[in-house]
Order: structure tokens, then sequence, then C-alpha cells
């Protein structure tokens, strides 16, 4: 049985969602019993769809067996996709033991993130989450299928895939990860490479060859940014199957679990006796659920964006408060670069999301009365995968006790007692930060105001040593109407630097840091943003600032309130952010784009 307070948050967003969530459920319940449309597509329409089927043609012409849509976001340019590759003939396979068919019904963008860090085409990054939800619904707009399959990992792609998926919610959907690459360099020692080089200690060569033992083969990045976060959400609400996040790609336990998923998702398709459509599935309890997951693992602050876009997209209203709230009773279980010293890997190895389901569902801080991929019950997720001697899947018992305390550990000895996120409030707006890799003597920090309107002024501040004191960066008009609301990166190494030689610094901003947000106090998401006139348009250089993550307070000092109200808003040239690497053709994304707050959406 969960906790008050979980049931309380629950409760509260299900009041809230009453109406949205009741249309949504009565439009997909009304899809289902339509059935499958292929059956009832006409002859030219239907010839369409199995003319190139080769040997499933006849069966899914004249058979009766259920047919799988494959979403796929595979590119052999980013490292986490690139595994992707060999999966449609692996599902192919799988669906044909089990009497049925499966087609690559379309594929998705996949940004590389890691890619365009500090590049112009960051400026798409968030924005690429609305045209993979978009894309999604094209592919499966032929209405061809029972049920399909997700293929995608990194930051926006699998928040983009939910969203889609949600529009089709009559059909069951099963998300398959392609799991981490092998741990290379420590990301500590990636981390001071990159600092080393902001400071001009050590050349390019360095740089590269730092980063190139970091990110060195197949699979998802190691540490615990928002591509991991992706996947450990996925299982903790129920779709994927249990354990499979964090297996390595190209092994035979990975190979395995993507042909049991192919055959699962093809398991409760309304043709069979256990339907389980995603719409269903995604209702007020697994969202928390996911919510809970996210602060007990200190997980990426772009979620406090995406899993309100995803929940919206069920009919469900999921708000910076319920985040909040969420955070104050869940204790932090994990310490995953950049939270701590390990890599995804390690926390695999030490128990992994079996181990952490069960201490949460333990703690009664999860609604283990769900549904999910498997059927009913999320106690069934407290389990780890292996392959038996004929090399099929089988689960055991998760871990009784964490392979290691420094990684991960059960409720009863957190390494801290509330969530790694916290939301901030004050006459600046509203933001988020992420604490759990922060210094706690970090966590208050009030300084005088250093405005900046890029990365790259900051960074030339750096460089022409104008910043060593103690300050809090403000760098605005990075919201999404501005310029897409790209990731600042490229303010870390700096900022870093600054802290590590003794100045209080921290930073202001209504841009992104991600899941890689690092040592550096840093407000984010700030809302309203610069460009529509937010409190922070206000700001001057030598304002005092106070952030307090203690407080979760976000203020402007010793300023009369004449003053203020009385200052006019500071201005931007945003056109060079308008044109170039595709961005005119977002003109339209920028225009409708909503509040950080509100999931940052277009729809």
């Amino acid at each position: 049985m969960v906790q008050a307070r979980i049931a309380e948050v629950t409760e509260r967003i299900a009041r809230r969602s009453h109406d949205a969530r009741s249309a949504y459920l009565d439009r997909i319940a009304a899809a289902a019993e339509a059935g499958p449309t292929r059956r009832r597509l006409g002859c030219a329409n239907f010839a369409h769809g199995f003319a190139a089927c080769g040997v499933d043609k006849g069966a899914l012409r004249e058979g009766e067996g259920p047919n799988l849509g494959i979403v796929t976001a595979y590119n052999d340019m980013l490292s986490a996709h690139q595994p992707f590759e060999r999966y449609p003939e692996l599902i192919r396979e799988a669906a044909r033991a089990v009497g049925g068919t499966a087609q690559v019904a379309g594929g998705v963008p996949a940004m590389c993130d890691g890619v365009t860090q500090g590049e112009a085409g960051m400026e798409l990054s968030l924005f690429s989450r609305d045209v993979i939800a978009l894309s999604t619904a094209v592919a499966l707009s032929h209405q061809m299928f029972d049920a399909a399959v997700f293929l995608g990992v990194c930051d926006k792609i699998v928040p983009g895939l939910v969203i889609g998926a949600l529009s089709f919610g009559h059909l069951p959907a099963v998300f398959i990860p392609a799991g981490p690459m092998p741990s290379g360099l420590p990301n500590d020692d990636k981390a001071k490479a990159r600092q080393l080089y902001a400071e001009g200690k050590v050349g390019r060569d360095a740089l590269l060859e730092a980063e190139a033992q970091s990110y060195h083969g197949p699979g998802t990045c190691t540490f615990y940014g928002t591509a991991n976060t992706n996947q450990m959400l996925m299982e903790i609400m129920g779709l994927h199957l249990p354990g499979s996040s964090f297996v390595n790609p190209n092994t035979p336990l990975r190979d395995a679990l993507t042909i049991e998923a192919a055959k699962r998702a093809l398991a409760i398709t309304a043709l069979g006796n256990e339907f389980i459509p995603i719409g269903r599935l995604m209702d007020e309890r697994a969202v928390v659920n996911g919510v809970v997951g996210l602060h007990a693992t200190g997980g990426s602050t772009n979620h406090t964006i995406h899993l309100i876009a995803m929940a919206a997209a069920a009919g469900i209203a999921l708000t910076w408060d319920d985040f909040a709230d969420l955070a104050e009773i869940t204790p932090l279980l994990c310490r995953v670069y950049p939270n701590g010293k390990a890599d995804v890997n390690h926390f695999h190895a030490a128990g992994g999301t079996g181990f952490l389901i069960r201490e949460l569902i333990g703690a009664g801080l999860l609604h283990d009365d769900v549904a999910t991929i498997l059927g009913g019950g999320l106690d069934r997720y407290t389990v780890e995968p292996g392959l038996d001697v004929d090399g099929a899947v089988v689960w055991r018992d998760a871990a009784a006790t964490s392979g290691d305390t420094a990684v991960l550990r059960g409720a009863a000895e957190p390494f801290q007692a509330t969530g790694g996120l916290r939301v901030l409030d004050g006459d600046l707006g509203r933001a988020v930060i992420k604490t759990s890799a922060v210094a706690p003597e970090r966590h208050v920090i009030e300084a005088p105001a250093k405005i900046f309107h890029s990365q790259e002024e900051l960074q030339a501040a750096f460089k022409a040593g104008a910043l060593d004191q103690d300050f809090i960066a403000v760098v605005r008009f990075q919201g999404p109407k501005a310029n897409g609301m790209p990731e600042l990166h490229k303010l870390m190494p700096p900022l870093g630097a600054l802290q590590d030689r003794g100045r209080k610094v921290a930073l202001v901003t209504d841009g992104r840091l991600s899941g890689a947000s690092g040592k550096v106090p840093a407000a984010i998401h700030v809302t309203p943003e610069a460009s529509v006139g937010g409190p922070i348009a206000k700001l001057r250089d030598g304002d005092i600032l106070r952030l307090d993550a203690v407080t979760g307070r976000l203020e402007i000092r010793d300023i009369d309130a004449e003053e203020w109200a009385a200052r006019e808003d500071a201005t931007a040239d945003l056109a060079p952010s308008h044109v170039g690497v595709g961005r005119e053709l977002f003109a339209a994304f920028r225009n409708a784009a909503g509040r950080a707050d509100a999931g940052a959406s277009i729809f």
C-alpha cells in the first residue's frame, strides 16, 4: 500500500485530470471497438499494405494473426541507436514464431544532443520531440497494426515516441531499448579533461582523446543523463520488459530480450485474451510512479518538461507542484554520474532497476496495483533477466542487497532523505534545480548577477579573465519561444573551474541543462521566459540574487518595489537563431511552444 502522501498527490492529479482523461479514454475505447482497420480497408488500400511483404505476404493477406508495427529511431550516426539496425529482422522472426507478422511502419528522427551540443542544431533539439510524436502518428496512421513496438533510447526520442503512441492509445505498445555501451573512460576523468581544456591547460588533441575514450562504441552514453533516465522511466512505468533497460547491446541476452518483447506485444492485442492498450496502462498511478523513479534516481531535469507533455497526451494534467510534493517524500537511492562516480553499468551490476523498484514498493512509494505490459502488478518488475540453457529469457528475483552501496542503496539507508530535484519559486518566476549532484554547502548561493544572452558571451568573459569573482550567471533569451530552449552545457566547464577556485557561482537561465547537469547549482527552465516578458528580462548586472535550494526560493534581494516595477524589459536580437541549420522551418514551433512548466509543447 502506498504512503498517504503518494495517494494524496495521485488523487489530486486524477481530480484535476478528470474531464480530459475521461474524454481520452472514451476516444480510445471507440477506436478499440472498431477493431483492426486493415480488415476494413478497400482492396487497393490493403494490397498496398502487403505488396512488399515477401515471405509474410500470404500471412498478412489471408491470415488471422496479429500484425505488429515497428516504429524505429534507427540511424548509424547515433551510438545509442545504431544497434537498432538489426532489430526489425529479429522482430519479424519472433512474430512468425507466434503466428503473427511485423512491418516497419515508419522511422522517426533521432538527434544526438552530444553532436549538436553547443552548436546551432541544438536549437532544434527540444522541438524534435514533437516532430517525433508527429512522425509516430504518421507511421501508425496506415492503421494496419494490432500493436506496435517502439525502438528508441535518447533524450527527446522516447518522450516523442510515447506521445505519438498515446495518440494511438487503443493499441498495445512495447518499448524496446538498445542498452548502454560498455564502460569507458571514467566520467570524472572526462569532466576533468573538459575543464582543463576550458582553462587552456590542455589542447584539443587531449580533449578529443578523452571524449573518444568515453564515447567509444555502440550503445547509450553511460552517464545518467536524459537517455538513461528515459530507460528507467519506461521500465518503472511498465512499458519495458523487466530488467531490460541496461543490458549491453549486441549480446545474447539483449537479442533474447528483443525477441521476447516482440512476442509480448503480439500477445496483448485485442485479438487475444489479454488486451493491454497503452492508453489505459498510462494512468495517473503510472505517471506518479515515473516521477517517484525520477526523484529516487536523481534523474534528468529534462523530465520536468517531458513527463508533463507525456502525461498530457493521455489526458493527465501533471504539474511542477506534483514534482515538488513527491520530491519531499522520495529518498535518493542512487549515485550515478553526474550524481556520483559510477555509471549505469555499475548501477545495473549493483542490483539495477529490479532492486530499486522492490525497495520503492516496500517503502510505500510506488503504486504496485498498476497495469504493465506483463499484466497487473509492478511487483513483477522486482526481478532481473538471464538466459536458460536453451538461450531463452528467464527472470530471477533481484538481488537481496545492493552489490555496491556507493552506487545503489535500500530505502532504509538513502543517500539523502529527499529526491534529487527541487522546484524553485520567487519573484523571478519558477525554475527547477538538480540538487543531487551539488554539494550541500552550495545549495544556497547569494551573489551579484552577471547578465549574458548566450553561452558564447559567458565563455568569452571567462577567457578574458572577467569572471574571477563570486557571481550568479544569468543566461536569458534561451526559452522555447526565443530559440527552442537549447541545452547549455558549454557553460559548465568555465563555471566549474571558477567554483574549483573557491568562487561562489551559480546559474539562472530560461534554457536547459538536462541530466548531465553537474556540480554547479543551476536554476533552469525559468518560466516565464525572458522573450515573453518574464521577470528574468528585468535583471541587470549587479542585482543581488539568491538561489536557495533548501527553501525552494529564487529571488532578487534588496531592491525597491517601485524601481523593480518601473524597469523596462531587456531585449535581444534573436534573428541569428531563427535561420540556418533548418531553424527557419521551425518558426511555427517557436510561436506555438508552451511554457516550460506546461511541457514546452506545441500540442
